[in-house]
């Protein structure tokens, strides 16, 4: 049996000692913006005509000025006001989301301690690694979803996972959005896991002798990328602006797969000449491998999770010294 945990807090703010809900405001306001009329915007929320009228007076006592006006004909448009008070609420309720998601599964973790229940698996979202994955296949009660780096990152931040393996190539990530806010979020622990080797996987003997990015551009050779926010399709990316080369000077640019092992499949079949990928991979795969540069491989987790991120570090630990371009992080 797993313990289910829903959190319901009420948004009440107190304008100029006016009460209004945050969150039954905002879907009032945005209503409104979208169908151009209080009557369908009261529809559209199960709401009388009168019902939202009579928000709207509350909504324009506390601020001193009106949200809506009626519009010539029929509708009516949010003012000024009205429009920022919709985006402040917006804001708002983002933050309040995402910390009421957090704390639900941290209830839920200590609830299920208390009452000798199972706790929920843990959601992982993750930029491909293939000796990540080896690793997190053998831990139990995990749910893995295969992402870039950036959108791991955002779901972790957006509180709709419970850890988010990611990297970024040669970029400083305590320095470069979103990654930087992983590091300043003080219910979150972030911790390297290890440095790996990535550079281009090139089909067997390297025919069209590839040496450089400028190559795959001089070539002509057939690339096949990874999918757009991904770690490795970033690096490339800065690898073709410092080269001074554009992506529609990549012949296949376009073609995207989403991960090591789909991209070396793709060259390893002969349908593809090239793609960025990591050693251990492309040895795997028997192909040629053109060295860029190393990175480190990030996890982070909730602070309540701490001892899944040790146990992670543990059996990654076990495994570095017998895996191909792969380091301990130093």
């Amino acid at each position: 049996m797993h313990m289910r945990v829903e959190l319901r807090l009420g948004g009440l703010i107190t304008i100029n000692d006016h009460e209004i809900a945050l969150g039954q405001s905002h879907a009032l306001l945005d209503a409104i913006a979208q169908e151009r009329s209080v009557r369908g915007a009261a529809e559209r929320l199960g709401l009388s005509y009168r019902a939202a009228w009579g928000r709207l007076v509350t909504l324009d006592a506390a601020l001193g000025r009106p949200v809506a006006v009626k519009t010539k004909g029929h509708g009516s448009v949010l003012t000024e006001t009205g429009a920022a008070l919709r985006d402040a609420l917006s804001a708002t309720l983002e933050l309040f989301e995402a910390s009421i998601a957090q704390e639900e599964r941290a209830l839920e973790g200590r609830l299920a301690a208390l009452t000798g229940t199972t706790s929920p698996r843990i959601r992982l979202a993750l930029s491909h690694d293939p000796l990540l994955m080896g690793v997190l296949e053998a831990l139990p009660d995990t749910e893995i979803t295969v992402v870039g780096s950036r959108e791991a990152v955002e779901r972790l931040l957006d509180a709709r996972v419970d850890a988010a393996g990611f990297h970024a190539g040669d970029m400083e990530v305590t320095r470069t959005p979103p990654y930087d806010a992983l590091f300043r979020n003080r219910r979150l622990v972030v911790r390297p896991l290890f440095t790996r080797e990535q550079g281009l996987m090139l089909a067997p003997g390297n025919p069209l002798r590839v040496h450089s990015v400028e190559d795959l551009a001089r070539s002509k050779a057939r690339f096949v990328n990874r999918q757009r926010g991904s770690g490795t399709r970033l690096w490339f990316d800065a690898l073709l602006e410092r080269a001074g080369l554009s992506p529609s000077d990549v012949v296949g640019y376009e073609q995207e797969e989403f991960t090591h092992q789909a991209v070396a499949a793709v060259i390893a079949s002969g349908a593809a000449d090239a793609g960025m990928g990591v050693r251990a991979v492309a040895e795997r795969f028997g192909l040629d491998f053109l060295p860029i540069g190393h990175e480190v491989y990030h996890f982070a987790v909730r602070t309540e999770l701490s001892g899944f991120l040790d146990q992670l570090t543990e059996k990654i630990a076990q495994r570095l010294g017998k895996a191909i371009g792969y380091a301990a992080n130093s």
